[in-house]
């Protein structure tokens, strides 16, 4: 294969799940320009996995078809000379641009009943690959390949200059130990720490001589604002940065605080210490890839149960997760 198209997902986590198999390619394919097909906000992750050579923005949003625009970028897909494309996500729509482009090998899960439109299909099962990260690197070798049970874990890359700069344009200091804490979760309430746990956890951290640092998009506006009226000392970072800047802050953290997110999976991938926070999810499916992390979760009878929002009313699996089991990871993360 000299020429591999990547159609990627477009969730930060699993963006970053998938650069195992990436790594899986090139040790395959070394001389192989791999490209990825994904929505223009991920450029940023893309940017940061040495073995991808382009990212092509995916001018699609969630659920769009946009039929005469995805021939459009067929036809300049076509033009490209792809010898495979493996699809990672497992929706029909994912698979309509590589059968209209025509490239020779089109790889990827039964998914969306998918036959016809992927040549090289493969039929899942969830139980020899529980999680996410499996499933994908699976699809970096041939069908009837032996399973690999070690998977390396994702990497991403920092640039210092960027670092340097993020720190000068947002006037942040180095001089006291970096906690973060990432208290969003853009899939729904389910999934976040309640922001008065999180409050009342950095206050006590910052009262330990700690710096706090909020991380989050615009979208986390809301509760990291709520975290900080509760704990005014805390440095809010929510929506303030970019993805490329928060990667490279997040870089220096001592140890980070994270809800089942897009950036607990940056944070593992940056091989920083971190305590994940599950609730409606489960670490079976999509744990943080690394080995300095601590989960801290109630394991209770109707969890995980997967939904946005808690279907009894009550959250009581984040709810009645108080600071103390966080900080009790924490020290022992720290520790080790």
């Amino acid at each position: 294969m000299n020429k591999i198209l990547i159609v990627a997902p477009a969730w930060v986590g699993d963006a970053i799940m998938a650069q195992p198999m990436y790594a899986r390619l090139k040790q395959r394919y070394p001389s192989a320009q791999i490209d990825v097909l994904a929505p223009a906000w991920t450029r940023p992750l893309h940017a940061r996995m040495s073995e991808i050579s382009e990212a092509i923005d995916a001018p699609f949003g969630h659920g769009e078809l946009k039929l005469r625009e995805r021939w459009k970028l067929a036809r300049q897909l076509k033009a490209r000379g792809y010898d495979q494309v493996i699809v990672l996500p497992n929706s029909i729509k994912s698979a309509l641009l590589p059968a209209f482009a025509g490239i020779a090998v089109r790889t990827g899960w039964v998914g969306e009943m998918r036959y016809g439109l992927l040549n090289d299909i493969r039929t899942l099962d969830p139980i020899k690959l529980p999680q996410m990260v499996q499933r994908f690197y699976s699809l970096a070798d041939e069908k009837d390949a032996p399973r690999i049970s070690v998977i390396p874990h994702p990497v991403l890359t920092i640039s210092e200059a960027s670092r340097a700069a993020a720190l000068a344009k947002l006037g942040l200091s180095t001089d006291k130990p970096i906690i973060a804490i990432c208290p969003g979760a853009e899939y729904g309430p389910a999934k976040r720490w309640p922001a008065k746990h999180a409050a009342e956890l950095a206050s006590q951290l910052i009262a330990d001589g700690a710096q706090v640092w909020l991380f989050g998009s615009g979208k986390d506006n809301e509760i990291c604002a709520e975290i900080a009226a509760l704990a005014p000392q805390v440095i809010n970072l929510a929506g303030k940065t970019s993805l490329a800047e928060a990667i490279d802050l997040l870089s220096l953290s001592h140890v980070a605080v994270c809800n089942d997110s897009g950036l607990m999976h940056v944070v593992a991938a940056l091989g920083r210490p971190l305590v994940a926070v599950f609730g409606s999810s489960s670490p079976s499916f999509t744990p943080p890839l690394t080995l300095k992390a601590k989960i801290v979760t109630l394991d209770l009878e109707c969890s995980p149960c997967f939904e946005r929002v808690c279907p009894l009313g009550h959250m009581d699996c984040l709810n009645k997760l108080t600071p103390d089991y966080v900080m009790k990871a924490l020290k022992e993360i720290t520790k080790e």
